[in-house]
């Protein structure tokens, strides 16, 4: 049984909060980007980036660091807010988001943005490079763990699996991976464009451990990450059951959200609604 304060809880919960307005005034500033996505990942980047991962931002080439990849790359507005948060760059950054002398892309790249491990954009590669650093710590002598965080609608594609397949032939229990399992992706539902059920199975099939949770519940996220920290015989995949544009009414489950900016007045909804000045 693990313990987590209220205090941690109360924190981490703030610290979701924020990275949602943040995310959802900068694709608001850009004209462009992936609210819905980003919304649903709040909680687990909180959990991470402000309590699990072992960064240095001071030292964003630490050798010690822990490795974390977004693989869906198309929600970099709330990697962006978690890193500009953590002080690898100042948060005035954030604000010249989609400029062309910004180091902030509309997808990550590894070699513009501190604290970015991997350039992604196109979906379905985080896994097998998590497993390619994941295997290099091995090999190295080195203690750092791997996160790679990616949707449900990426784990559509071929390469995915190829490298689930490689993470589980080399048992690398320094590998985790998260799945954003909201079920909604750009045209639509998942589980009516290409189901993907039964997801956690798939995972186990290829001999991975597998933990299913709520999401957006954050002593579920936090349990989940520590409960893959202490398995020592192979990977680990959490299946986070999620809500597309969580935290926005009226993004919540809607695949027009996938990849849209909000209006002035959709961004006044949104802020009011996460700053809780409405009901």
């Amino acid at each position: 049984m693990y313990y987590y304060p209220e205090s941690l809880i109360v924190e981490l919960e703030e610290r979701a909060r924020q990275l949602r307005l943040d995310s959802v005034e900068m694709i608001h500033r850009r004209g462009s980007g992936h609210p819905g996505g980003a919304l649903s990942v709040a909680e687990i980047m909180a959990a991470l980036f402000f309590h699990k991962l072992r960064l240095d931002p001071q030292q964003p080439d630490w050798p010690e660091r822990d490795r974390f990849i977004l693989s869906k790359g198309h929600a970099s507005a709330i990697l962006y807010a978690a890193l500009g948060r953590l002080g690898f760059f100042p948060m005035e950054d954030i604000k010249e988001w989609g400029s062309l002398e910004c180091h902030l892309q509309g997808h990550p790249d590894r070699l513009k943005t501190p604290g970015v491990e991997m350039t992604s954009g196109i979906l379905g590669h985080g896994v097998a490079i998590g497993a390619g650093l994941a295997l290099a710590a091995r090999m190295n002598d080195m203690n750092y763990r791997v996160y790679v965080l990616l949707g449900d609608g990426e784990c559509q594609g071929g390469i995915v699996w190829e490298g689930v397949m490689t993470a589980a032939k080399y048992r690398l229990s320094n590998l985790t991976a998260i799945v954003d399992y909201n079920d909604v992706q750009l045209d639509g539902p998942v589980h009516e464009i290409m189901p993907m059920e039964p997801m956690a199975d798939k995972w186990r099939a290829c001999n991975w451990e597998v933990l299913e949770i709520n999401g957006h519940d954050l002593r579920q996220v936090l349990e989940a990450l520590d409960m893959a920290s202490e398995t020592h015989h192979r990977p680990t995949a959490i299946i986070a059951h999620t809500t597309k544009g969580k935290g926005v009414s009226y993004m919540e489950n809607q695949a027009k959200w996938h990849g849209i900016a909000p209006s002035e007045g959709e961004l006044a909804q949104a802020v009011a609604e996460l700053t809780k000045e409405v009901a």
